[in-house]
């Protein structure tokens, strides 16, 4: 990769797409931390949404069972405050 191509190339967005079961309907406290399914690391917002859509319809019949998406900038650079996370 040149010095040319490596300014032009895109920003890295990554999103952490991870849940499982809740300790209580209404919290984000989990039943088994050991035990969360984590989905995956997206290089974007709308393939993690894609990936959170697909394994929380999944999961629909089981009300304490939550799925999140988390901006893996904010953790990384936390200047970067005011995204949007997703629950589901």
């Amino acid at each position: 990769m040149t010095k040319a191509t490596r300014g032009a190339a895109k920003k890295q967005n990554l999103h952490l797409v991870f849940g499982g079961e809740l300790a209580h309907m209404g919290g984000v406290d989990f039943r088994d931390v050991a035990g969360l399914d984590i989905v995956g690391i997206y290089p974007s917002r709308a393939e993690a949404e894609a990936a959170w859509k697909g394994v929380a319809q999944r999961t629909v019949d089981n009300a304490m069972t939550r799925y999140f998406i988390v901006d893996l900038r904010e953790l990384i650079d936390p200047s970067t405050k005011g995204g949007r996370s997703r629950r589901g």
